[in-house]
């Protein structure tokens, strides 16, 4: 039912939110972020074992994707606010990490160097025109990196 003033007439709602933007976050997983330069990931096989190391320096950031642009910064303050992680902007890599790993007979194995994190999603928010509610300006997915780094192994048929 609309709201009446005491002359009877109709009256209009007033809010008096400030226009502002926000994100929230959700759906949150464990995600290996993988370095993405030359000698980080290794293929080999069939059967037999890899033994690899990093043979580059680097570092390993944060990764934003979707739509409206979202911010980094701003989506790691959500993160760590929402959920108490320790995710970080990025992580540096130094030489020398090396690992061992067999591959099963028939098979070909994988190893990615990277940085254990977490992946979630993300939606940005703003007031709405008349102040009242929200409309949705984009939404996406973000990788974020903790400083923990290592190898990531996993095999297949080719």
């Amino acid at each position: 039912m609309p709201e009446v003033s005491d002359d009877g007439e109709s009256v209009v709602p007033r809010c008096d939110n400030p226009y502002r933007k926000w994100y929230t976050v959700s759906g949150k997983k464990n995600y290996h972020v993988p370095s993405w330069w030359n000698g980080t990931s290794f293929k080999d096989g069939p059967g037999g074992s890899m033994r690899v190391s990093v043979e580059k320096a680097g570092k390993i950031g944060v990764e934003v994707s979707g739509t409206a642009g979202a911010s980094a910064s701003v989506l790691l303050a959500e993160v760590k606010a929402e959920y108490s992680l320790k995710v970080v902007a990025e992580v540096g890599v130094t030489v020398g990490h090396a690992y061992t790993r067999p591959i099963p007979a028939g098979k070909y194995g994988h190893l990615q160097y990277g940085a254990w994190g977490y992946k979630v999603n993300w939606t940005k928010y703003a007031t709405s025109s008349d102040r009242c509610g929200k409309v949705k300006i984009g939404s996406g997915t973000a990788k974020l990196p903790t400083r923990e780094t290592g190898w990531r192994y996993w095999s297949t048929s080719s």
